[in-house]
């Protein structure tokens, strides 16, 4: 099994706004195929259009962070339709009053989360899968908001959970920590092949490692990928899709 976490870059300037990417965002998709993946960044033109071009193949789940519904950025969960069956959804906000659009604690923008629980139809079994984009100022915000989404996901204990977002810290962080220490791994480090290469790169101007897997101890991870590919010369956002193949 196959996902993948990939932030798109919501808008962008010049060259590399967000309409001269769309085809590139798709072709990544498409050369990579993952069963499963979480976007970030994504406003609801970007939905539209990613929805459009893998109708065929992929259903989601996620809602706009500023009205639940199409307003403000989505971090979608889609999932191969032929493949898997929708058995649970979920969409919540990371703040005090996760049932509805809200700021949380001390950060900058609405963040929410949202989840699948997807049964394979060919094996019967099943298996959660969570995507996230944590605050990108607010510290409290982004251990609270880690803190929200473990609490949610303890409810999936018999069964494999995935984790994946642009997190927003590096793995020296708290944030980084407290997943390790409530049952999860970071695919990669786990993982029988490999690479180090950072997901943020930001167009040259720097990089960092900031978008993550992150598996349940009890999930075997053979491969972690983080796809540089050039498009006719292009990337497709300032940040890399990370990949990860599960046995």
């Amino acid at each position: 099994m196959k996902s993948m976490t990939f932030n798109i870059l919501c808008a962008g300037r010049g060259e590399n706004h967000w309409c001269f990417r769309q085809k590139l965002v798709r072709e990544i998709i498409k050369k990579y195929a993952p069963d499963t993946f979480g976007l970030q960044e994504v406003h609801y033109a970007w939905m539209r259009y990613i929805v459009n071009q893998f109708k065929d193949t992929y259903d989601f789940v996620g809602v706009g962070k500023d009205d639940g519904k199409k307003k403000g950025e989505f971090s979608p969960v889609f999932y191969n339709k032929h493949k898997y069956e929708l058995l649970q959804k979920e969409d919540f906000w990371l703040s005090e009053t996760p049932e509805k659009p809200s700021l949380g604690w001390d950060g900058a923008e609405n963040r929410t989360c949202s989840y699948a629980v997807l049964k394979e139809k060919e094996s019967g079994k099943s298996y959660a899968v969570f995507n996230t984009h944590l605050d990108h100022v607010g510290s409290t915000a982004q251990l609270e908001g880690a803190k929200l989404i473990l609490k949610k996901a303890e409810q999936f204990k018999n069964m494999p959970v995935i984790i994946t977002g642009d997190f927003n810290v590096t793995p020296d962080s708290a944030v980084y920590e407290l997943m390790l220490s409530n049952g999860f791994f970071d695919a990669r480090t786990v993982a029988k092949e490999k690479d180090e290469i950072n997901s943020f790169h930001w167009y040259g101007k720097g990089s960092k490692m900031i978008d993550f897997i992150f598996v349940k101890k009890t999930s075997s991870v053979s491969t972690v990928t983080t796809a540089t590919d050039k498009i006719n010369g292009k990337l497709p956002s300032d940040h890399y899709p990370v990949i990860a193949e599960f046995e």
